[in-house]
C-alpha cells in the first residue's frame, strides 16, 4: 500500500464495471469489505464490484472476483478481459495470449492491439456444463434443464440453465424490454431451485444469429452486460434452436460475439476499456 490507501484502476467492458487492484504490488486485507466499499455508486468509486489481480503457479495471473454485496463470484467474462488487457499491458504476461487463474479453472485470452494497447479480447470461456448437479439446481443430478417451467414471483417461466463455471438461468421472450426486470431478477436468483443462486437472462431472439438480452447478475443485480451470461445464452439459444450456435449479443452496455465451437468450447469477443486510476483511502 502507498499513498496512503490502495491504488486501484477502474475497468469496463461494455459496462460491466469492477475495480481492478494489482496484488503484485498492493495488499487487500479485506477484499470483502472492500468490494462493498468501493463498489457503492455514491459514496464509493462506484462499480459491479472488485477484481484482484495476483500471482499463480498456473497461469500468468490469477484473478478473484468480489460482487457489489461482497460475495465471491467463480468467472467473469466481462472482468477477464480486463484483466488480460492489465496484464499485458503492464507486463505482467509476455505474450498476447494471456493466461488467467479463476475460480472455475485457467482460462486462455487473446488479447488484440491497436497503438500498442489492447482493445479487444477472445476469451475460451470452455466447455459448458449442462447437468443439474454442475449448475447447481435441484432435480435429478444428471438430467438438464432445458426449456423446463419455473414459478417464480407469481409467475411460470420456461427457462434452460447453463454453468459457464457459474450458474445461469436463460428465459427466452418476445419482448425483453417489457420485462419487469427488478420485480422477477431478484426472485429466480434466490429461487429454491438455485441452492448457489443463479444470474438471471432474459433474451429476445431477433434472427438466428442476434439477439437482445437484459440481466440480473447474482449479488450485484442489473448490469449493462455479463460475459459468462452471454456465453450461456449462445449455448442455451442452441440447446432450444432458437438460434445457431454463433451469435450476436446486444446488452445495454455494448455488444459481444460469441461462438459454441464443435469441440464444445464457447469462445467470447469484446472489448475491455481502462476508464481512470486512483488511490482507495485506508486511513
Amino acid at each position: 500500500m502507498k499513498d496512503n490507501g490502495i491504488r486501484f484502476t477502474k475497468m469496463q467492458g461494455i459496462g460491466n464495471d469492477y475495480v481492478y487492484v494489482n496484488l503484485f504490488e498492493e495488499k487487500v486485507p479485506d477484499p470483502v469489505a472492500l468490494s462493498i466499499a468501493v463498489s457503492d455508486r455514491h459514496f464509493g468509486v462506484g462499480a459491479d464490484g472488485l477484481i484482484l489481480i495476483g500471482p499463480s503457479k498456473t497461469a500468468d495471473v490469477s484473478m478473484r472476483i468480489f460482487n457489489a454485496d461482497g460475495s465471491e463470484a467463480e468467472m467473469c467474462g466481462n472482468g477477464i478481459r480486463c484483466v488480460a488487457k492489465y496484464a499485458r499491458e503492464h507486463g505482467l504476461a509476455k505474450s498476447d495470449k494471456v493466461s488467467v487463474e479463476t475460480n472455475a479453472g485457467v482460462k486462455s485470452v487473446l488479447v488484440i492491439l491497436e497503438g500498442g494497447k489492447v482493445v479487444r479480447a477472445r476469451v475460451n470461456m470452455g466447455v459448458p456444463r449442462l447437468l443439474r448437479r454442475e449448475i447447481p439446481m435441484t432435480g435429478p443430478a444428471k438430467e438438464r434443464c432445458v426449456d423446463a417451467p419455473l414459478e417464480a414471483a407469481g409467475e411460470r417461466f420456461t427457462i434452460t440453465a447453463v454453468s459457464m463455471g457459474n450458474p445461469h438461468c436463460v428465459i427466452f421472450t418476445e419482448d425483453v424490454a417489457a420485462i419487469p426486470l427488478l420485480n422477477w431478477g431478484p426472485a429466480i436468483e434466490r429461487h429454491p431451485a438455485f441452492p448457489e443462486r443463479t444470474n438471471v437472462h432474459f433474451v429476445q431472439v431477433n434472427t438466428r444469429g442476434d439477439v437482445t438480452m437484459r440481466t440480473w447478475e447474482r449479488g450485484s443485480g442489473v448490469t449493462l452486460a455479463c460475459g459468462t451470461g452471454a456465453s450461456a445464452v449462445c449455448v442455451a439459444g442452441a440447446l432450444t434452436d432458437r438460434t445457431d450456435r454463433s451469435v450476436r449479443a446486444h446488452l445495454p452496455g455494448g455488444d459481444l460475439e460469441l461462438e459454441w465451437a464443435q469441440d464444445d468450447d464457447v469462445f467470447m469477443t469484446g472489448p475491455a476499456t481502462e476508464s481512470f486510476t486512483g488511490v482507495w483511502p485506508t486511513a
